[in-house]
C-alpha cells in the first residue's frame, strides 16, 4: 500500500472534528478525507442493523478513494460497527471505545468511571465492557443523552435550556464518581459548559486516538514521507453551511475543500 494514500475520518456529523483536530496535530503531513454523515444523523437512536449499514456505505468510499487507514470518529459507530468492519476489510481502522477506556482508567482514582454518551452506545455497553476488560475493579456508570448531538449540531449555544439539560445528565452519577469520558465525540465541542457542572476529571479519547493511529502507521511503515502539509477534502451528507459554522468554529481553521455526498 503506498504511503501517501489517505486516512480516511467519520462521524455522523461535525463531533469527528474533535477527533479530527487531534489528529492534525499528532501527523500534520497526512491527507485526510472527512466524512460527515449528517444527513443520517443522529446515529445515536438508530438500529444497529442501521448503523452498520451506513458505516460500510462510508467504508466503501474510503476503499474507492484510496485510504490506507480509516477512523471511526464517533463512538456509537464505534460499538455497532468496529468488528464487523475489521471482518471486511484489510486495512487498520480504529475506534475511539478502546482509546477512551485506557485514558479514563488512568485518570479515574476513585475507581468509579462515568460515561455520558448517545442512547445507543449507553444501551451498548461499549465503555462498560472496554473498560471492565482492562481493569474489573471498576465500576462505571453510563448515561445516554438522546439531545446533546441534534443540539451541537445546530448551534448548541442557541438552546436556552441547554445547562439545565446537561445537569439533569450529570446528575445521574453517584458522588464517588471522580471521571467523566466524553463517549460521544460531539460533546469535546461543549466540554466548557460540562466542566461547570462536573468539575472533577474530564476525560476526551481524541487525543488517545490520534497517538494510537501514529503508532498503528509507525508499525505498519504507512507514514506519509512527504514533508508538506497534508490536505483535508470534507464530505457530507447533510446541510453543507451548518455544518461549516460548527466546524471551523471548533477547528480554528477556515474549510475550503468540502463536497456533497449522496446520503
Amino acid at each position: 500500500m503506498n504511503n501517501n494514500f489517505n486516512i480516511g475520518v467519520f462521524d455522523s456529523g461535525v463531533g469527528g472534528t474533535t477527533v479530527l483536530k487531534e489528529i492534525i496535530n499528532a501527523l500534520p503531513n497526512e491527507n485526510i478525507l472527512y466524512y460527515g454523515d449528517n444527513g443520517n444523523a443522529p446515529y445515536g437512536e438508530r438500529t444497529l442493523e442501521d448503523i452498520q449499514r451506513l458505516c460500510l456505505k462510508i467504508m466503501e468510499f474510503f476503499k474507492v478513494n484510496n485510504c490506507k487507514a480509516v477512523v471511526i470518529a464517533c463512538n456509537t459507530a464505534t460499538a455497532a460497527s468496529l468488528e464487523i468492519i475489521n471482518e471486511k476489510y484489510n486495512i487498520p481502522v480504529i475506534g475511539v471505545i478502546n482509546p477512551g477506556a485506557k485514558s479514563a482508567i488512568k485518570a479515574s482514582k476513585s475507581r468509579n468511571i462515568g460515561v455520558l454518551s448517545t442512547p445507543f452506545t449507553a444501551k451498548s455497553n461499549a465503555y462498560a465492557n472496554a473498560i471492565k476488560k482492562l481493569d474489573d475493579s471498576i465500576t462505571v456508570y453510563q448515561e445516554g443523552c438522546s439531545e446533546l448531538c441534534p443540539m451541537i449540531e445546530n448551534s448548541w449555544e442557541t438552546y436556552e435550556n441547554r445547562e439545565e439539560i446537561l445537569k439533569n445528565h450529570i446528575s445521574t452519577f453517584p458522588e464517588t464518581v471522580d471521571t467523566v469520558v466524553l463517549g460521544c465525540t460531539h460533546y469535546p465541542i461543549i466540554r466548557e459548559d460540562i466542566a461547570k457542572l462536573f468539575t472533577k476529571t474530564i476525560v476526551d479519547p481524541a487525543k488517545e486516538t490520534a497517538i494510537e493511529l501514529q503508532k498503528t502507521l509507525e508499525k505498519l511503515n504507512l507514514l506519509n514521507s512527504s514533508t508538506e502539509k497534508g490536505k483535508i477534502d470534507f464530505f457530507v451528507s447533510g446541510e453543507i453551511e451548518k455544518f461549516k459554522k460548527v466546524a471551523e468554529k471548533f477547528l480554528g481553521f477556515k474549510i475550503d475543500n468540502i463536497y456533497q455526498v449522496d446520503k
